[in-house]
């Protein structure tokens, strides 16, 4: 029976949800998505390309960075064929084996993209308080570690949640409230008892989610003690201007993911479109948001957008 559940669940089709009672305009809404994905992986993209290619960059500030650009597509990209194929109209079904793929993927960079932020935190606090020793603590054989730890961890913590999903008979209606698949909506689905499910996602998530806010709140203690120490006011405000992109990226992240996690626990019966729109918010926002942040705030990243655009104007100013 057991393998018997199993085969058949292997074998589900779901249904995924666009943007109820707009079914006629979703070629229409359509546009505003692939505009936010190609601003998404551009900005991103030409993160990365900068920090490879120019050596001023090969700093653990800009490694970190680009990690994060790697985290915020790998959690928002799994999204963008099934949304357009649904927008588009060309098909609302799923199977159980493609969403489960893209599950591992959206939670997995998701919890590491959490971690990735909680490194550069302490790299935030080894920079301001213990400025000397910066480039000996955070070698580039460390960071790796670092990258290579986030990983990992994320991904083996999730594949028991998600392993544990090709047991369920799911018996209830296949229809997915969102546009791409997520643990919280599949477990309601199943005719089974997701008591693990439930309560084993919730130490994950307290146990990831909470250690790294947890950890990125005490570097900022530290960092603000140590900044508050510093003579002058312009000392000061130049430390705490180092930080300000990184906090930008921390509440672009955390603020939806919470916001998400309530709606999913404690406004079940909401509206649909406000589980749609804060879903949608979640996964979209930290990948447009994050260059554009970086961008502006940072000095030689925008130098090096501003090369990359404009590689002869800004070559004749430099001489």
């Amino acid at each position: 029976m057991g393998a018997s559940n199993s085969s058949s669940t292997l074998s589900s089709t779901f249904y995924l949800t666009g943007i109820p009672g707009y079914e006629e305009f979703h070629h229409w809404i359509s546009i505003p998505f692939c505009l936010f994905y190609l601003l998404g992986i551009t900005g991103n993209c030409i993160i990365l390309h900068i920090v490879r290619t120019d050596p001023r960059l090969h700093e653990p500030m800009y490694y970190f960075l680009a990690m994060l650009s790697l985290s915020d597509m790998g959690m928002s990209l799994p999204t963008m064929i099934s949304l357009l194929r649904l927008l588009w109209s060309i098909s609302k079904e799923i199977q159980f084996n493609i969403c489960v793929v893209q599950m591992f993927l959206i939670h997995t960079f998701s919890f590491t993209e959490s971690s990735v932020l909680l490194a550069m935190a302490l790299d935030r606090y080894v920079a301001i308080c213990h400025p000397l020793r910066y480039a000996t603590i955070l070698t580039p054989k460390l960071i790796a570690k670092i990258g290579i730890a986030a990983l990992l961890r994320s991904a083996i913590l999730i594949i028991p949640l998600l392993a544990r999903l090709a047991f369920f008979p799911f018996c209830h209606s296949h229809i997915l409230s969102h546009s791409y698949c997520l643990h919280q909506d599949i477990i309601r689905l199943a005719c089974a008892d997701t008591r693990f499910n439930v309560i084993y996602g919730l130490v994950v998530i307290t146990m990831l989610w909470g250690m790294d806010s947890l950890g990125i709140l005490v570097s900022y203690v530290f960092i603000l003690r140590s900044v508050l120490r510093i003579a002058s006011r312009q000392g000061r405000l130049k430390a705490l201007n180092t930080c300000a992109s990184h906090i930008c990226a921390v509440l672009i992240l955390y603020v939806p993911m919470i916001g998400l996690s309530i709606v999913h626990r404690f406004a079940k019966h909401s509206s649909p479109l406000v589980h749609i729109f804060m879903a949608h918010i979640y996964l979209m926002v930290p990948p447009v948001l994050n260059p554009i942040i970086y961008s502006v705030k940072t000095k030689q990243i925008r130098q090096g957008v501003l090369h990359l655009i404009l590689p002869h104007k800004i070559s004749s100013t430099v001489m």
